[in-house]
């Protein structure tokens, strides 16, 4: 079973609000043509939560820490 990185321990390690990190994950996958991973893989009424090195995760963090 691959590692899951969740939205919280996302946050943990930037030193960021999740309540902040979920309004601009938000923004970003509603943006397909920015973030095509990100927008792939959120699903809505689902935790934000990644597959460690997947690409989605490589934009959520991205995305966060701007």
């Amino acid at each position: 079973m691959p590692d899951i990185i969740t939205l919280k321990a996302l946050c943990e390690e930037l030193k960021i609000d999740p309540r902040e990190a979920r309004e601009r994950l938000r923004s970003a996958a509603s943006d397909a043509k920015a973030n095509p991973e990100l927008a792939k893989a959120r699903k809505p009424r689902t935790p934000w939560q990644w597959v460690k090195g997947s690409k989605a995760l490589g934009e959520a963090r991205r995305t966060i820490s701007n």
